[in-house]
């Protein structure tokens, strides 16, 4: 791995004010900090041109319907992608999977341009897009890292992901006057050809600072992404103790299944997002009782009822991403390092423990508005760096395939999880934002419960790789 014995750079010593970098360290971790704000910049240039398809073309309830319809579109597209990553080398999966969504927005253009109605498959494309471009990034660097590295550079890697989820919704409000919607939509394939472009960059200077030493054959230029090695301290690969790699791959959703800790894993990520979704609804609910009533007495300040909410969630949104800036930038890296993951992966649940602890009692907008700030900028920071963290001591296999299954079908899942229990709360039960809140703490329960022994098995996992033994993880 990186030499211990080369001078470090001022850019070294300067990322030292955020993690622990060491010599030679700062431009891979840049460069995938880099690649990861083209990602998140283009996802938030593409979402605005979402939201004007589906509720131009269609309707807010079509929105949560076609939720149920992205889970069953992933539960096809995912078992693919991990077909692909079985078959080729990791730069090759990655420049395929881009190139098709590069396509596709050059394809969605063309179409718009001769009057094609997009908005329900376009709002379906950019759901499946993002959790799979997204994953898709967090396995490469993975895959580049071991657990020991990972620990202690993606901090800063994730910094990009939460700094092009600020700039991009800048950069769409700023383009979509003088150039359109449906322009954007080449904005946003540009972008993506730019982050191909690096990430092939940081394959190649990544392969020969690692595996220059090995047959070329033997090393992640010639083998599939999804083989059944994984990485140990040393940063060389060895084959997972389950046995010799066999000809074929399991398929995506029998690896997560068989392995104790993806499946611990995903019902964690899915409860996650369980709680999180239902908890924007009850903001939702709540910013919209307060906004009535404060029209209703004369004090929204002239403001209509539509223009109070959007006022109140400009202000919110740009509170919790600052604060997830400043997490990330500042916190992340020292909690991890003092507290380990063990801690780490426990603090997002406690936090909203505390937060709906708060909108079960005191459902007041105040209440509500920074008991949800302080949920969701730990969930853009410190949650966000730990979940993918927790697949470093993964085999390949699981890294990019089972993190798809993961990252995508369960993630998705949860989504869908929350709309049921919001239309069976309100249509048969008339819960109120309160009523919400206390079911959301029993399942914040099971959650705790799920990441504090999915934080055992990572501890053994990694145990394992220090070691330089075999595990695949069950």
């Amino acid at each position: 791995m990186a030499g211990e014995s080369q001078q470090s750079s001022s850019l070294d010593r300067f990322l030292r004010l955020f993690t622990d970098v060491r010599a030679g360290e700062a431009r891979t971790a840049l460069l995938l900090s880099l690649n990861v704000f083209l990602i998140l910049t283009a996802y938030y240039v593409l979402k605005p041109v979402r939201e004007a398809l589906i509720l131009g073309q269609g309707s807010a309830e079509l929105k949560s319907y076609l939720s149920a319809g992205q889970v069953l579109l992933l539960a096809i597209v995912v078992p693919l992608y991990g077909r692909l990553a079985s078959r080729v080398v990791r730069r090759r999966l990655i420049n395929i999977v881009t190139a098709i969504f590069v396509a596709c927005l050059v394809g969605f253009f063309a179409l718009a341009h001769v009057g094609v109605s997009l908005g329900v498959v376009f709002f379906l494309w950019v759901g499946i897009f993002n959790v799979m471009i997204v994953a898709q990034f967090w396995s490469f660097a993975n895959d580049v890292y071991t657990s020991a590295e990972g620990e202690r550079l993606f901090p800063i890697v994730a910094f990009g992901a939460s700094l092009g989820a600020v700039l991009g919704a800048e950069i769409a409000a700023v383009l979509i006057q003088p150039l359109g919607v449906y322009q954007l939509m080449l904005v946003g394939a540009g972008l993506l050809v730019l982050e191909v472009m690096i990430t092939n960059h940081i394959d190649t200077q990544e392969h020969a600072r690692t595996e220059s030493h090995l047959p070329h054959a033997e090393t992640t230029a010639a083998k599939p992404a999804g083989t059944t090695e994984f990485r140990v301290e040393t940063g060389e690969h060895k084959i997972a103790e389950e046995a010799e790699e066999t000809p074929k791959s399991r398929g995506a959703f029998a690896l997560v299944f068989k392995s104790r800790y993806l499946l611990l894993m995903a019902f964690m990520l899915m409860l996650n997002n369980w709680v999180n979704t239902t908890g924007e609804f009850i903001l939702g609910s709540v910013v919209h009782d307060a906004a009535q009533e404060a029209v209703a007495a004369g004090q929204s300040g002239g403001l209509s009822v539509e223009d109070y909410i959007g006022e109140f969630y400009s202000k919110f949104f740009f509170v919790v991403n600052i604060a997830g800036l400043l997490i990330q930038l500042f916190l992340v890296s020292r909690i991890i390092k003092h507290l380990g993951i063990r801690i780490a992966v426990l603090i997002m649940p406690f936090i909203s423990l505390g937060a709906y602890g708060v909108l079960a009692f005191y459902p007041i907008l105040s209440a509500v508005r920074w008991a949800k700030t302080a949920e969701n900028s730990t969930d853009y920071s410190l949650n966000n760096t730990v979940r993918n963290m927790l697949f470093l001591p993964c085999t390949r296999e699981q890294k990019y395939s089972g993190k798809q299954v993961i990252d995508s079908f369960f993630v998705r899942a949860g989504d869908v999880l929350s709309a049921m229990l919001v239309f069976v709360g309100t249509t048969y039960f008339a819960l109120h934002s309160s009523g919400f809140a206390k079911f959301v703490i029993v399942l914040i329960f099971v959650w705790l419960i799920l990441a504090f022994l999915v934080g055992r098995e990572y501890k053994r996992l990694v145990a394992g790789s220090t070691a330089g033994a075999t595990s695949d993880g069950n």
